[in-house]
């Protein structure tokens, strides 16, 4: 797996082990940060970036994905379905570091390897959409 693809997954780590525990993810980061054998250091700063930023804009990234999810309320959504349209969403809409095809792919990919069977395809679509409606959307 690559730097970067491992530093995603450790991001969703955090965003979903902060939400099941009703916790910052800077505090989850911290306690992390202290444990053995953490990433390399340039893996753990781009997965502290990606926490970062969707904590900084979590707010309108929720209204987006609530807004163009068809059918699916943000609650109802599986949690690890939720907070990997909460990181894509961040590298799509307010991230330069990677193309959006590319922020997509990776979030469907984690779909692929940690949840549902139709997860993937949801993901893709959501945030198909979100890059489509890109130039049009007030972020």
């Amino acid at each position: 797996m690559a730097a970067r693809s491992k530093a995603r997954k450790r991001a969703l780590e955090v965003l979903y082990e902060a939400e099941v525990r009703r916790e910052p993810p800077a505090d989850v980061l911290g306690r992390r940060a202290a444990e053995p054998g953490q990433q390399p250091l340039a893996e753990q700063a781009f997965a502290d970036r990606l926490v970062a930023g969707v904590e900084e804009h979590r707010d309108r990234i929720d209204e987006l994905i609530a807004t163009y999810s068809v059918g699916w309320t943000l609650d109802r959504m599986p949690m690890v379905d939720r907070n990997i349209l909460r990181l894509g969403s961040y590298e799509l809409l307010w991230s330069d570091e990677v193309p959006g095809g590319v922020a997509i792919s990776e979030a469907v990919a984690l779909a692929t390897e940690l949840s549902t069977d139709e997860s993937p395809r949801f993901v893709n679509g959501l945030l198909s959409r979100l890059l489509e409606l890109k130039p049009s959307l007030s972020l």
